[in-house]
């Protein structure tokens, strides 16, 4: 008689688990992209010198370049589930400087999109993309 090999069930991983995650990509990824990494990139290449917030101190043109890369770039690889979890790490950088420097002395309206989106990318972090994306298909 052969042994039967008992899993336990994994919330991440089960269908329900997996559609919870990737509607969270696509729209925590997607509207990151569209509405916040397009026009940060169309900002980096305008005319004109570049006006954007210096929250660290590493100059305008390094701040927004750091923002567009992580805002354009992770942001689309969140969206196609290709390394998830490395993809929402400058993710939740970006979003923490936004709440707790660049907002902080803000109303609470002003912090709450940055903080949605940081709660977002911390659950990707952790529960990671969900059997529907391209980082499930590469490990099978």
């Amino acid at each position: 008689m052969a042994k039967r090999k008992v899993m336990a069930k994994v919330p991440h991983m089960d269908p329900v688990g997996s559609v919870g995650l990737l509607v969270l990509r696509l729209v925590s990824g997607g509207a990151m992209l569209f509405a916040h990494g397009w026009p940060k990139l169309m900002k980096f290449f305008g005319e004109g010198p570049v006006k954007f917030a210096d929250p660290l101190g590493l100059g305008a043109v390094s701040s927004l370049a750091l923002a567009t890369f992580a805002e354009l770039l992770c942001a689309g690889m969140l969206v196609i589930g290709v390394w998830t979890r490395w993809a929402a790490i400058p993710l939740i950088v970006t979003m923490a400087v936004a709440v707790f420097i660049v907002h902080l002395n803000d109303p609470f309206s002003k912090q709450e999109l940055p903080l949605m989106y940081l709660s977002a990318y911390i659950v990707l972090l952790l529960a990671g993309p969900g059997k529907y994306s391209l980082d499930y298909l590469i490990k099978k």
